[in-house]
């Protein structure tokens, strides 16, 4: 891929989506930590749609975009790298299936981040409410189905520890993340407003972390690829090896082999 790994997709994408959290963060104490209309009345910490509403939306829409494309991206990467057998491949057409509704549920994910960036709480409220849903529920689904390959790939090839690894760390995700976002609604019906709030940003970050470990599942492809190099070095090598060898024989006057006399039917 252009001589870059595949493992550096899911990084840049994690890099950039808490690069966002933290520029947001930032300027929110260094303006004075200031109260939005937004927010609800005693509530003293933003969500981060409460920041990314104001002046910061362009950010907000440009990073989360770059975030989710680029995270979409790795799960096409994985799909193809499976297919072309650079890294384990799927051993049934089920896995195949779980791999695909992982992508497409990711693609819908990333389609409510986007939206939900766009329709801001400040002026579209309820789309923004229901495009947040849409976000979090899509990559939580996502995250169930890529489980569930990997847990059926783990089965298969039980020498490969990373897919046993990837599979408890999308595993223990689905499991923190869902709990995060439990307590995070029922203090939003409670009007726990700071509470919540300081859940969403535990979500968030969550989410980065998520989806930067997906770097562990190229790291085999790379590997493979080292692997093949070297394989061709030695072909090289070979190759060469018989060429000198030709060439002293017929230096020192030795006989070319006889050719087998050609038969004509």
């Amino acid at each position: 891929m252009l001589g870059l790994s595949y493992w550096i997709v899911p990084i840049f994408s994690s890099v950039v989506w808490t690069g966002m959290l933290i520029a947001m963060m930032v300027y929110w104490a260094s303006t004075g930590k200031p109260i939005y209309s937004t927010m609800s009345e005693g509530q003293h910490i933003p969500y981060i749609s409460d920041i990314g509403a104001d002046k910061l939306k362009p950010m907000f829409i440009a990073m989360s975009a770059v975030t989710v494309v680029t995270f979409d991206c790795a799960f096409i990467f994985e799909r193809w790298l499976r297919h072309t057998n650079k890294l384990r491949p799927n051993t049934s057409n089920w896995q195949k299936l779980y791999s695909v509704c992982a992508t497409v549920t990711a693609v819908i994910g990333a389609a409510g981040l986007i939206l939900l960036t766009i329709f801001d709480c400040k002026r579209h409220n309820t789309l923004h409410n229901i495009f947040l849903v849409v976000f979090i529920a899509s990559y939580i689904i996502s995250a169930i189905f890529i489980c569930w390959e990997y847990q059926r790939l783990g089965v298969h090839y039980r020498e490969e520890s990373i897919l046993r690894i990837s599979f408890w760390i999308k595993l223990f995700f689905i499991i923190f993340e869902l709990c995060l976002v439990i307590a995070f609604g029922v203090c939003s019906k409670q009007d726990k407003w700071n509470v919540a709030a300081v859940l969403e940003w535990i979500i968030a970050y969550t989410y980065c972390f998520y989806v930067a470990s997906f770097f562990i599942d190229f790291l085999p492809a790379r590997r493979t690829k080292h692997h093949q190099s070297k394989e061709t070095e030695v072909q090289m090598l070979e190759e060469g090896g018989q060429a000198h060898s030709t060439t002293d024989n017929a230096r020192m006057g030795a006989p070319y082999p006889t050719p087998l006399p050609s038969r004509n039917f």
